[in-house]
């Protein structure tokens, strides 16, 4: 009897497509990554079909859309209720589920068929929930609030972590993932994903890799001149954002090779179904903008490498379009497992011809902050439900997404059937697979148009503050303050934020008297 593959998922978070140096891109340092595409197969269409946290991985975990998991955005309640999930299938069929890392789960406990679960989330509301937290309160560090580096004020900055790397977060997964690989003796096989925070912000990176992309050549931010010269970024911080986010990667990578010496270390590695991905990517300043949440390359498209040598030749890359959606048909194809769901999947098995992959659709949020797109091999269209704005691409000739073919009357001469033939295959998506009630009369729904939901996202607007707290109730609210001020000096001190674009004014009700003008001469000795 053939036995059944192992099953690895190699998670990071905010990691953008174009952030692994075997895949073209040599400003990165990825060796163990380039490894990865050497034996594997690279997806170098692969995208996000919600590019924000929670809803990518519910699209991943149950394989169906937000239409069926209720995640529009990052909202806090529980999923859906009824809905079958991969490691919960897994286990059904005999294998041991194991999850390490960030899961962002709501609420965080409920395992959806996981064994165990060896939890590191970003803002844990409770250090007992959190195997990380409690891990650093065990080795001496459970004094430190920001474990995962200052949301508060420096969320968007240049910064150090407040963690050494051998306690790191990034080295903690990659720990808990060699310890589940060598200390796995069952006969059963397994599913294991390995979930890093990284590199999502707060870029908090250990001193080992924060200085390893100086002086290298790195892509500068694209846009058109217009969002360019409006960017609020200046160049030195555009450049240093970008060597930290850069050495996430690198740390991130680190412990991947971690985990691939340990598969190979226990003979496993050539029946074990490995696949490297991320939730969404990260503007870094592109357009003049940073986070997800966004139609645009940049935020959308994801790395995707799978390593299995029973069905993917090595080092072969594929063009055709794969998303998340496809994680879960991939996964049960190459345990045998027939879905037993009655619903029909969006996704289909990397392994075989079972989805149209000529097209490939994404959607965010809901009403009228909801957008979704649909691209073909050349061209993106856009619908933007907030006063029915249409956006259309030629990514064959505006590459870098700067140029709305639908506002220039000289290019939208010449792609009227481009425009139309697009926007029917949108609605006859969203009729299926998006949210019910926004298609009336076979056309999309108009919204009141909003505020501008398009995530510019200024350095300092992030309230979570301070954390944990709550778990020491003798501390005094002055010692507490003061701890909270001593960790921002600690963060930032060698990376100089600029104390212009951090809107101190607004933290002034939450910190201690005499805040701001001690971090303005703090930043004036600096200088």
């Amino acid at each position: 009897m053939i036995k059944k593959p192992n099953i690895v998922l190699l998670f990071a978070d905010q990691e953008r497509y174009d952030s692994i140096a075997a895949c073209g891109y040599p400003h990165m340092i990825t060796p163990n990554l380039d490894r990865l595409v050497k034996e594997g197969c690279t997806f170098a269409s692969a995208y996000s079909p919600n590019p924000v946290c929670i809803p990518a991985r519910h699209n991943l975990l149950t394989g169906l859309t937000t239409r069926y998991h209720g995640y529009f955005e990052n909202n806090k309640e529980p999923m859906n209720k009824g809905l079958l999930t991969l490691p919960e299938l897994l286990s059904d069929h005999g294998y041991v589920t194991h999850a390490a890392g960030k899961m962002h789960f709501v609420p965080p406990r409920r395992h959806y068929g996981f064994d165990r679960m060896e939890l590191m989330e970003e803002i844990p509301g409770r250090r007992n929930d959190d195997d990380y937290a409690l891990y650093l309160k065990e080795n001496g560090l459970g004094h430190i609030l920001n474990i995962h580096g200052v949301r508060n004020l420096l969320y968007m900055q240049p910064q150090r972590s407040l963690i050494p790397h051998r306690y790191h977060g990034t080295t903690w997964v990659g720990d808990r993932s060699v310890a589940f690989i060598e200390n796995h003796t069952s006969d059963r096989p397994f599913f294991l994903w390995s979930s890093f925070i990284a590199p999502h912000p707060p870029w908090d990176v250990v001193d080992e890799f924060a200085g390893i992309y100086r002086g290298r050549v790195l892509p500068e931010p694209i846009g058109s001149p217009a969002e360019r010269s409006s960017s609020e970024y200046n160049e030195k911080y555009l450049r240093r954002i970008r060597e930290l986010y850069y050495g996430a990667i690198t740390h991130v990578d680190e412990q991947i090779g971690r985990i691939l010496l340990a598969l190979e270390k226990r003979g496993m590695l050539d029946n074990t179904l490995v696949i490297h991905t991320s939730d969404h990517g990260e503007m870094l300043g592109d357009h003049g903008r940073f986070q997800k949440g966004l139609p645009y390359e940049s935020s959308a498209r994801i790395p995707f490498i799978v390593r299995y040598p029973a069905r993917l030749s090595a080092g072969s890359t594929i063009y055709e379009f794969a998303d998340l959606n496809d994680v879960l048909p991939t996964a049960l194809d190459a345990a045998g497992i027939q879905y037993p769901g009655n619903r029909e999947l969006p996704g289909g098995s990397l392994f075989r011809n079972d989805k149209n992959r000529t097209l490939q659709y994404m959607e965010h949020h809901f009403e009228e902050h909801r957008w979704i797109a649909v691209r073909d091999v050349r061209y993106k269209y856009i619908y933007h439900y907030s006063g029915g704005r249409e956006t259309l691409f030629d990514l064959a000739e505006d590459p870098d997404e700067c140029v709305n073919i639908l506002e220039s009357e000289s290019l939208r001469a010449g792609t009227g059937d481009v425009r139309n033939r697009l926007r029917r295959a949108l609605l006859e998506w969203e009729k299926k697979w998006g949210l019910p009630g926004n298609i009336i009369n076979d056309e999309f729904r108009v919204f009141d148009v909003s505020a501008d939901n398009n995530k510019t996202w200024k350095p300092a607007l992030q309230y979570h503050y301070p954390m944990f707290s709550f778990h020491e109730p003798g501390l005094s609210a002055e010692n507490r303050h003061a701890r909270f001020e001593r960790e921002i000096y600690d963060a930032s001190r060698d990376e100089l934020p600029d104390l212009c674009d951090l809107d101190l004014a607004k933290w002034e009700h939450l910190l201690p008297p005499g805040f701001t003008e001690r971090a303005a001469a703090g930043k004036s000795r600096q200088d």
